[in-house]
């Protein structure tokens, strides 16, 4: 068991059960934690301690992985961080193999039970087991023999459609921070770690932090209004033509702190606010210069 931002980590059923915690359990995969994973998780809430039950890696990556997303829209650690700030006490993260999605339904349901978890909440149509046979009917069945309630919860909705971390991918690819907000419940963030650049940003006076992001999923190229650990900035999605051209998009972020840390390996959050404009190659340096000072005015003004 590990503590990482707040929450507790198990990597097995077994060492949950061990915790002997009073609990409700939320099961599923919660890729971003939108708006329906958060009403999974208050369906689980109320009977001591919540926690989330999910998988790594993500199950479709194992079954079908030539349907399985190019991008997620958030790892397991950035994942961890939003869960805590949601008051979620603990996770269980469950490694997800063949040999797992072949295991019948009701021996899960079974080692769920045992753990002495006193609520199950999960999608009216989540689904588990071998064969996907395992669904919220059988399990709130079983659950009812075992002492346990089980809660199915019904897909919550913006604009007449369902909420789903494919549609919030959507509209990413689309450069439509706001709908993905809304189905999010904040703005849409990625997690990484702070790596060496080239370090212009410091030579023409607005050093900048180079977040390497992972297999999270980036907004479109351009520069954004964000914030960085809620440290107000401004960032650029791109290949940087003006300096280098590159054929590898980069993130690079300046925060409007004298707080920084110059090291690197630090961990930042950028929460994507507004788009100011598309990324474009200047005639040089001194350029670029004078359009960074008016994206950070316009951020500023906010």
């Amino acid at each position: 068991m590990a503590l990482i931002s707040g929450v507790q980590v198990f990597e097995s059923l077994e060492s949950f059960a061990e915790a002997g915690l009073s609990c409700g359990l939320a099961l599923g995969v919660f890729d971003g934690v939108h708006l329906g994973h958060q009403a999974v998780i208050d369906a689980a809430r109320g009977v001591g301690q919540v926690g989330v039950l999910t998988f790594d890696p993500h199950p479709v990556q194992v079954l079908a992985p030539d349907r399985a997303p190019r991008r997620i829209l958030a790892s397991l650690d950035h994942q961890k961080k939003i869960l805590a700030e949601l008051g979620v006490d603990f996770m269980v993260v469950m490694n997800f193999t063949k040999e797992f999605a072949a295991r019948e339904s009701r021996d899960f349901a079974d080692e769920l039970f045992a753990t002495g978890v006193k609520r199950l909440a999960a999608g009216e149509d989540w689904s588990f087991g071998k064969g996907r046979a395992g669904n919220m009917t059988c399990l709130a069945e079983w659950g009812s023999e075992a002492g346990v309630e089980v809660v199915a919860v019904e897909a919550v909705e913006l604009g007449g459609e369902r909420i789903s971390s494919t549609r919030i991918r959507k509209c990413l690819q689309d450069g439509d921070l706001e709908e993905a907000a809304e189905m999010l419940g904040r703005p849409y963030s990625v997690f990484g770690k702070v790596r060496k650049g080239r370090q212009l940003g410091r030579t023409i006076g607005f050093p900048t932090a180079n977040v390497v992001v992972g297999e999270e999923q980036l907004p479109p190229n351009g520069v954004y209004v964000i914030e960085g650990n809620g440290i107000p900035g401004v960032a650029n999605i791109g290949t940087r033509p003006t300096v280098d051209d590159s054929m590898e998009r980069s993130l690079e972020v300046h925060l409007f702190s004298d707080e920084i840390p110059m090291e690197y390996d630090w961990d930042l959050e950028v929460g994507f606010l507004k788009k100011i404009r598309e990324e474009k190659k200047f005639g040089g340096v001194e350029e670029l210069k004078e359009q960074i000072a008016k994206d950070v005015e316009f951020a500023r003004k906010g």
